[in-house]
């Protein structure tokens, strides 16, 4: 298993971001990969997105452009 969050996974972050109309730099991404993974609204407005070190990349990424659309609407 990868010690941090690949390149590629970043872009396939951004693809749902960019689907989304939400601004990259509005996004906050920690290379550390971290429990199961979350999305959160930080109290500086910007979109926080953890990404799992206990799931499978794939599956938590199934799931995240509906968990960014609950915690971030455009």
């Amino acid at each position: 298993m990868p010690q941090g969050v690949q390149l590629a996974q970043i872009e396939q972050i951004f693809e749902i971001l960019d689907r989304r109309g939400i601004s990259r730099e509005a996004v906050i991404i920690p290379l550390r990969p971290q429990g199961s993974g979350k999305v959160s609204r930080l109290s500086n407005g910007k979109l926080e997105i953890i990404v799992p070190e206990d799931l499978p990349f794939d599956e938590w990424y199934a799931s995240l452009e509906g968990t960014i659309a609950h915690v971030y609407p455009t």
